[in-house]
């Protein structure tokens, strides 16, 4: 690897810096005791730039890197591979980065990538399991699949049935097995919903008609409906190519809310207005006749880090309710809690019912700076209460993916799963919390950091 952070990128530095190594350790140190019944793999992917950036980087850019941790019978190990997309296989040829970022576009010779031309598949922003596979996903781009060991496959596009791209949020729903995405595209229709059955087969798509091409990062899926927020963090490609922004926050056009039944097309989607508003992850949410409730982090306008939205503090995520009446189309937000959070998960098993616990990475301060979270708080939303994890402004925390206890009942039998990096030691733990309480179970000592990264899941050996 030979990324050198020439332009002193702070996407590239403490936390964000790339690790060089794909390493194999078969049996690591713990601190405490992992609980016996944690036997599968927890995955979690992120960006990890194998080349030094052409250009301006992102995190958006980087490579996607996976970090896998087996559980079994008490004890760990650990294995890290890249996504190694077409693209990045024509760099490892090359030796050198031959594709530019969402801030510096540049197109690489047809000679040096030969199919893998246009944009570089990164799959860097989420993994999931669903009937037997295991996608790894970029929003902008199809699926690229992964075994078990974490080696890439490759692209896979449902055998010819999925057009566009794929979310990197699917839903998966508990009873019926099917999974759920949509794809945003930057020509018409703009937006596409589908559904694969619990084989694994495509079997539903339906083209939904927006405005104008719109970032879409997460949608909602109930148990009757699909909701779709059309905000206005709007992508411009022509002026993009003439040197303005790929992306850019309009608040003077409509914010809308979108509700489709599961089994409708585009012309049964109720639109409902909105205060301008955005929203990365949504925590989850239900139909209940006519009203149906969303839970999840509400921002004033879209963020994603760039210039002075690094340091923005009115741009954290800050957990909220949305409401929707069908029957007088009319919808609506209001706050849950006034500390930033996001990255929200739930107990997959009450996906699209009605939920009463949450997990959110949080920050123990004001000093709030994207990403960089350093609390865990988990929400009672029947209640009304909240309880945090802090760790402080030394450690930075990932995600809190929930891991059920197979031997368990209630919502929050189980246990949170992250990884946390010391910026003092520059060393990474992966840290199992107790669910119900927010104690820490145990600490398993990494033999490398495990650089910021995005969205992971729990993989049951079942």
């Amino acid at each position: 690897m030979t990324v050198i952070n020439a332009q002193r990128s702070p996407y590239l530095e403490g936390v964000y810096a790339p690790v060089a190594d794909e390493v194999d350790v078969a049996e690591l140190p713990v601190t405490g005791a992992i609980p016996t019944e944690l036997t599968g793999c927890f995955v979690r992917n992120g960006p990890n730039p194998m080349f030094e950036p052409l250009g301006p980087y992102h995190p958006f850019d980087g490579d996607g890197m996976l970090h896998g941790l087996w559980l079994d019978d008490g004890r760990a190990r650990y294995r890290n591979r890249w996504i190694r997309s077409k693209g990045l296989a024509a760099e490892e040829r090359a030796g050198r980065a031959l594709y530019g970022g969402m801030e510096s576009p540049v197109f690489p010779d047809p000679s040096l990538v030969g199919d893998a031309r246009g944009l570089k598949n990164s799959a860097n922003t989420h993994v999931v399991r669903h009937a037997g596979r295991i996608y790894t996903l970029l929003e902008v781009a199809k699926p690229t699949l992964v075994a078990d060991s974490l080696d890439t496959i490759g692209e896979f596009d449902f055998r010819g049935r999925l057009v566009g791209p794929m979310t990197a949020h699917p839903k998966i729903d508990p009873l019926t097995g099917e999974m759920h995405f949509f794809g945003y595209d930057f020509a018409p229709p703009y937006l596409r919903y589908h559904v694969v059955d619990a084989t694994g087969t495509l079997v539903r798509s339906v083209d939904i008609t927006l405005p104008d091409p719109v970032m879409i990062h997460d949608f909602v899926l109930t148990n009757e409906h699909v909701v779709f927020l059309d905000a206005p963090a709007v992508f411009d490609l022509h002026g993009f190519f003439r040197g303005g922004p790929m992306l850019s926050w309009r608040p003077e056009r409509a914010t809308r809310l979108g509700v489709m039944p599961r089994a409708g097309d585009t012309t049964d989607i109720v639109w409902c207005d909105l205060d301008p508003c955005f929203v990365f992850h949504f925590l989850n949410g239900w139909t209940d006749g006519n009203r149906i409730t969303i839970d999840a982090a509400r921002l004033d306008r879209m963020n994603i880090g760039i210039a002075s939205d690094v340091e923005d503090l009115g741009t954290v995520g800050r957990l909220a309710r949305f409401t929707v009446d069908l029957a007088a189309r009319t919808a609506g937000s209001e706050p849950l809690d006034d500390r930033g959070a996001d990255f929200c998960r739930i107990n997959d098993r009450v996906a699209g019912s009605r939920h009463r616990f949450g997990y959110l990475a949080s920050f123990s301060s004001d000093r709030a700076k994207v990403g960089e979270f350093d609390a865990i708080v988990k929400y009672d939303v029947r209640a009304g209460t909240s309880q945090a994890r802090e760790w402080g402004e030394r450690f930075v925390v990932g995600e809190p993916v929930f891991a059920a206890d197979p031997t368990g009942s209630g919502e929050d039998d189980g246990w949170l799963l992250t990884y946390v990096y010391d910026r003092t030691q520059d060393t990474s733990d992966a840290v199992i919390l107790d669910a119900h309480s927010l104690e820490q179970v145990a600490a398993i000592h990494l033999p490398q950091r495990v650089p910021f990264g995005f969205h992971g899941n729990w993989f049951a050996a079942d």
